[in-house]
């Protein structure tokens, strides 16, 4: 599966973006689909994760709340709603399906997209 993420941008603290990845290649409605996010310096962590129906949704604690997960599956999109969103929220946000193993490890994942940054202000 290829992954392009979009809709990255420049907030201030409180404000909100929503994040788009458009994937095409293997059957996307079979794939559960993950957001994960890397800041400088540190390593990439586990942001949200949805079904392949979207039905069964993980969140990190960190934006549980904040946060919303989605997808169309007639469009092979998933989102990435952020809402309230905080300087601690800067970061490069990837897309990415799971393989196999663990839902919140980066290594459970494939097809990652190059990513796009959000920046928040406060």
């Amino acid at each position: 599966v290829q992954l392009v993420e979009s809709g990255g941008g420049s907030v201030q603290a409180g404000g909100s973006l929503r994040l788009s990845c458009a994937a095409s290649g293997r059957a996307f409605s079979t794939l559960w689909m993950g957001w994960f996010r890397q800041a400088p310096g540190k390593e990439r962590e586990f942001v949200a994760t949805i079904s392949g129906s979207g039905t069964t949704i993980y969140y990190d604690d960190s934006v549980k709340g904040r946060f919303t997960i989605s997808r169309d599956n007639y469009k092979d999109t998933v989102y990435l709603q952020m809402d309230n969103l905080k300087p601690e929220d800067t970061a490069v946000y990837y897309c990415a399906a799971l393989g196999s193993g663990t839902y919140y490890r980066s290594e459970s994942y494939h097809g990652w997209g190059q990513g796009t940054q959000v920046t928040v202000s406060s």
